[in-house]
């Protein structure tokens, strides 16, 4: 059944199958989760449960068997697997996003390369501009060292950013002024992984450094870094790069903390401390802080929705997708990272020596909302950047 509305146009029916597909490795995602994370990587019985799934593909188009969704119902299925285990959302988060940005944004040729086929190919990696890439006849040769693979132990496709430079090594200058950025993706076999993944929190990403070495990639399997104009028609893309890639945050860390609220809810029924006349969570004083904390990421979660909603929705239109617009999907990633640190925060207050002692899934959402506030592209300095498209709607006459 598709829905068309002033909203947004979205075939219902298959955003809930494929939560409801979610829900149902999600059950498997909770029963590897500790064996995820002692191996530092997304167990192959959780992979291939994904893969035969379909949801590595959420954000491909149906063109290339993948499932079309638009954002909000890939932004639902990438909650309910970080729900379940935080390190496997964020890797699952990395993979079916960067193969939405790829396909996305790259040459139909090249998509057809990689996404056509019976084995559609899964892609993870690092796309800023870290490498160097030499043009040549056909393409690039790109060399450059990379980190922050996350979801690579199992991706096919590898992601490499970099700067185009010419045969004496000087950086090519657009006629913006700025550097010739590219992005690309290689073959697995044609990277060299580099290990150098011993972390706090989101172990289980396999986040690996990784390194390519004079390769020749061809001009059909790469794009400009920073192009804001998508190759295929579906409205999902005009979110762009951005959009899309920093956007899969929010969903991972509204992930985390409904998980974190479900743990709490769980522990305090039963759990007794000095000071409380029964179980704690009887207590007034638990009851306040629960409620203040739902309240918390509910509105988190409802905003992260509306915004990337309302932005697919006016791209649905045919209209363009504004700077506040782009501005508030930032402003909701960054945020629902803190909510959710707030959140996860709360729970282990409460916990007592429940998150202290491993295997906890309580002290995972801990370990892993410490991790994944730190990322780059939700630091603060994001909302100081957002305000500066959404105040003006304020100080109108």
């Amino acid at each position: 059944m598709t829905i068309t509305t002033a909203d947004n146009p979205v075939d219902t029916l298959r955003g809930v199958d494929y939560l409801e597909r979610a829900r149902t490795v999600a059950a498997l995602i909770e029963e590897q989760a500790d064996e995820i994370e002692r191996t530092t990587t997304i167990t192959r019985p959780v992979v291939d449960a994904l893969a035969d799934a379909g949801l590595f593909w959420i954000l491909v188009p149906q063109e290339y068997g993948g499932a079309g969704l638009d954002i909000v119902s890939a932004f639902k299925a990438i909650q309910e697997i970080s729900r379940a285990d935080g390190s496997t959302g964020w890797a699952f988060m990395a993979n079916s996003c960067s193969t939405g940005v790829a396909v996305g944004f790259m040459n139909p040729v090249g998509a057809q390369r990689i996404f056509g086929g019976p084995d559609k190919g899964i892609t993870a990696g690092m796309i800023v501009p870290a490498a160097t890439g030499v043009r040549v006849d056909g393409g690039f040769r790109v060399s450059g060292r990379f980190q922050f693979a996350s979801g690579s132990a199992h991706a096919s496709w590898v992601g490499a950013g970099f700067v185009v430079h010419d045969d004496a090594g000087n950086p090519i200058i657009g006629a913006d002024g700025q550097p010739d950025c590219r992005i690309t993706w290689l073959p697995r076999d044609e990277v060299e992984f580099l290990g150098n993944w011993d972390v706090m929190g989101m172990v289980g990403t396999g986040s690996y450094d990784y390194r390519v070495d004079d390769r020749f990639v061809p001009d059909d399997v790469t794009f400009e870094t920073f192009s804001t104009t998508p190759v295929r028609d579906e409205p999902v893309y005009e979110l762009g790069l951005l959009g899309i890639g920093v956007g899969g945050h929010a969903p991972v860390a509204l992930g985390l903390a409904q998980r974190a609220l479900e743990e709490i809810a769980g522990i305090v029924a039963t759990k007794m401390r000095p000071g409380y006349d029964g179980a704690v969570g009887d207590s007034d004083l638990f009851r306040h802080d629960f409620a203040r904390h739902d309240a918390l990421f509910r509105a988190a979660q409802a905003y992260v929705y509306e915004v990337y909603g309302d932005a697919e929705a006016t791209a649905a239109a045919g209209l363009t997708i504004s700077d506040e617009q782009r501005a508030r999907m930032r402003q909701a990633a960054t945020w629902a990272q803190e909510v959710a640190a707030d959140v996860v925060m709360f729970a282990h207050r409460w916990a007592g020596s429940a998150t202290v002692r491993n295997p906890s899934a309580l002290g995972r959402c801990v370990r892993d909302a410490a991790v994944a506030t730190q990322h780059a592209l939700v630091d603060r300095m994001t909302l100081v950047e957002a305000a500066a498209a959404i105040l003006p709607a304020y100080q109108q006459s």
